[in-house]
């Protein structure tokens, strides 16, 4: 099992497979890694887990609950189960880490990225030096 992940894994493993756009590499426990690569369009439907995307490549804009926000490479989303949510306006090599995450139905099942902030906002807090912050 490898687990060390790159771009360049995530590319051989689209052609390798021969898939179109995503490509599941690594599973462990309740973890799934997957690298997706849309070309042109976003065809993805809600997800039945939580996940976190990573961008690894590229830019797109982001759309969800209406809104709209431009994203580029090393950037970070999260998406509760179910919520409804696609990437536009590709460039021609962006391509993203998705992890899925916990139960099916997702952690909280009703959450929404589109309900009440204090609902849904996560605190970013830095990490004391040399430290990476656990919580």
């Amino acid at each position: 099992m490898e687990y060390h992940l790159t771009v360049a894994n995530g590319y051989e493993s689209l052609r390798a497979n021969a898939a179109e756009y995503s490509a599941e590499l690594l599973q462990l426990g309740s973890l799934t890694v997957n690298f997706y690569a849309p070309r042109e369009v976003d065809r993805q439907e809600p997800h039945t887990r939580d996940e976190v995307y990573v961008v690894a490549s590229g830019a797109a804009t982001f759309r969800c609950c209406g809104k709209e926000i431009a994203v580029a490479q090393g950037d970070v989303l999260t998406v509760p189960a179910h919520q409804e949510h696609l990437f536009v306006n590709l460039t021609p090599d962006f391509a993203t880490w998705v992890f899925f995450y916990g139960p099916e139905e997702g952690e909280r099942a009703s959450a929404s990225c589109c309900e009440e902030p204090g609902d849904t906002v996560t605190e970013i807090r830095p990490a004391a030096p040399g430290r990476m912050n656990e919580s």
